[in-house]
C-alpha cells in the first residue's frame, strides 16, 4: 500500500519524470528521447500547393465564366485573383520561405496567368 507521502503519479494520465527527464508519455508510454514533443511546422510546398491548387482551378473558371465580356475585364479580374492568392499565400508564410520556394511560387502564379492572358488575347 503506497504512502500517503509519496503518491505515485497514473502513467495512464500524467508524464512519468525522472528528474528533469520525461521517462513515459500518457498517450504512448515511451520515453521522450524514443519519442519527442512534435509541433506543426508550415512548410513551404504546402503553402505553394495551396498556391497551385486555388491558381488551377480559379483561372479556368475565370475564363470560362467570362467568356461573354470583354478580353480586357477577364484579364483584369484574373490578374486580380491571381494577385490576391499571391497576397495570401505570402500572409501565410511564404514571405519567410527560402528565396527559392518564393521565386517558384511568384513564378507559378504568372505562369497561369499568362496562360489566361494568351488564351484571352483574341477577345480583345
Amino acid at each position: 500500500m503506497p504512502d500517503k507521502d509519496h503518491e505515485y503519479p497514473d502513467p495512464r494520465t500524467e508524464d512519468i519524470m525522472a528528474g528533469d527527464r520525461r521517462i513515459s508519455r500518457p498517450d504512448s508510454s515511451l520515453p521522450d528521447w524514443y519519442i519527442s514533443d512534435a509541433t506543426y511546422r508550415p512548410i513551404p510546398i504546402a503553402w505553394f500547393a495551396g498556391a497551385l491548387i486555388l491558381q488551377v482551378i480559379a483561372m479556368p473558371a475565370i475564363y470560362f465564366l467570362m467568356l461573354g465580356f470583354n478580353g480586357l475585364f477577364t484579364i483584369a479580374v484574373a490578374g486580380l485573383v491571381s494577385a490576391v492568392i499571391g497576397f495570401l499565400t505570402w500572409e501565410r508564410g511564404m514571405s519567410e520561405a527560402a528565396l527559392g520556394w518564393r521565386i517558384a511560387t511568384a513564378t507559378m502564379l504568372a505562369t497561369v496567368f499568362a496562360l489566361v492572358l494568351l488564351a484571352t488575347l483574341p477577345r480583345l
